[in-house]
């Protein structure tokens, strides 16, 4: 007996073709799209994208195959192969793109001065040694608002003798201005503050 598929909720869903779709997980709206299956179009809707591509990834397969003609399952099951591809591809570009930008934001002027800041202090040269050099990951967060802006960073740096922590705190108007900056090795019990700025 022919299976029939694009007859919605008439259409049998064949034993072959049940199972997870990556393709619908990874590009959870755009496969919607592409496979007549606009429910996936809840990836707009606030809290609900946070369930939808796994809702898409476990009903993919059905949904692809009720709302959408094909010639046959394997015709089918090639569609779907092809799509889970490019979505994992997709992935494995933009997830180092998105952290490479980040972190070129946050090794920003306010970083970039703190770390000025700490390779010409005697002090953390002493304790660490040199050549002081950080770590590739920064974290912390920046926040702008027009010219105006805040800044939390933490990241590590190295040197011949040890290694530590630093925290900076920066604001900016117009330019990036120091506020705060701590080396810091919890193991030692040891805290350089390298700046403070009490606030007025």
């Amino acid at each position: 007996m022919e299976i029939l598929s694009g007859q919605g909720k008439n259409s049998a869903v064949p034993e072959e073709i049940k199972g997870w779709n990556w393709g619908a997980f990874w590009l959870n709206w755009i496969w919607g799209i592409g496979n007549s299956t606009y429910i996936a179009l809840l990836m707009f809707v606030p809290f609900v994208n946070l369930v939808m591509p796994f809702v898409l990834g476990a009903k993919g397969n059905q949904w692809a195959w009720q709302n959408r003609e094909w010639r046959d399952i394997e015709h089918f099951k090639r569609v779907q192969k092809n799509w889970a591809r490019v979505g994992f591809g997709l992935v494995v570009v933009l997830v180092p793109l998105f952290f490479f930008a980040l972190f070129s934001m946050l090794k920003g002027e306010a970083y970039k001065q703190s770390l000025s800041l700490i390779r010409s202090n005697q002090e953390v040269i002493e304790y660490v040694g040199q050549p002081i050099e950080p770590s590739y990951f920064v974290g912390g967060k920046i926040q702008y608002n027009g010219v105006q802006g805040m800044a939390t960073l933490g990241y590590f740096i190295t040197g011949s003798k040890k290694e530590a922590s630093v925290y900076v705190v920066a604001h900016k108007n117009y330019k990036w201005i120091l506020d705060r900056v701590i080396v810091y090795n919890k193991q030692d019990g040891v805290q350089i503050e390298l700046l403070k700025k009490d606030k007025e």
